[in-house]
């Protein structure tokens, strides 16, 4: 049976690409293609696949809170990040997250298929670059103190609505697609904003866009 692979990435040409070469392989087939993290966690619920590709900055859900659902979910599905980041919080955010794998979007089509076929049979890929960076954390005394102690305090939740606000979405639009109530996402922002130390949207957009949870 051939490796079914999801692919989430906000660029399509790129999708597009990496199904085109994928493809190539008759052991591999791609099942579906996610413009953003939302989207990749409802297709990886109903498509079952057995690899997400998945890029870390993406609109609506970034990558690492899509990656903590879908793992939280399928647990069975291999989740290999590609990403053009190499920033120490992004790959450890991710690891954190459940990802079996973590390449550059620079690596060359043979280090992808070789990383996918690792992925499936249980082990895990790291490209050089991104295994020295896992490997300055564990010699901390935690793996993921290097990422900073602020970004931290955020909830899941709360790094999901800290997302849809800096991308220009109002409480009143957030509140029915997380099915909670406008109360309740206020409720959230305020908080948002006494952990981070941030008193405005400009700032706070900042703020998300270095830890990875938003792009410009």
């Amino acid at each position: 049976m051939s490796i079914r692979i999801l692919v989430a990435d906000n660029h399509g040409i790129l999708r597009q690409g990496i199904q085109v070469l994928i493809e190539k392989h008759s052991d591999m087939e791609v099942v579906g293609q996610a413009d953003n993290g939302l989207t990749a966690v409802e297709m990886a619920r109903e498509l079952q696949p057995d690899v997400v590709l998945m890029d870390v900055t993406m609109p609506v859900l970034n990558g690492i809170e899509a990656t903590r659902q879908i793992k939280s979910e399928l647990p069975e599905v291999k989740i290999l990040a590609l990403s053009v980041h190499a920033k120490g919080e992004f790959v450890l955010d991710m690891v954190k997250a459940g990802v079996s794998g973590y390449m550059l979007k620079e690596c060359v089509l043979d280090d992808l298929i070789q990383a996918i076929n690792t992925v499936v049979a249980g082990q895990s890929y790291l490209s050089p670059q991104i295994a020295s960076i896992v490997l300055e954390g564990i010699t901390k005394d935690s793996i993921f103190d290097i990422t900073g102690n602020r970004h931290k305090l955020l909830s899941p939740r709360e790094k999901q609505i800290l997302q849809l606000l800096t991308e220009g979405r109002t409480t009143k639009q957030i509140a029915p697609q997380l099915g909670l109530s406008v109360k309740t996402i206020e409720a959230n922002r305020r908080q948002i904003m006494e952990k981070t130390n941030v008193d405005n949207l400009a700032d706070l957009t900042k703020y998300a866009i270095r830890q990875g949870l938003t792009t410009v």
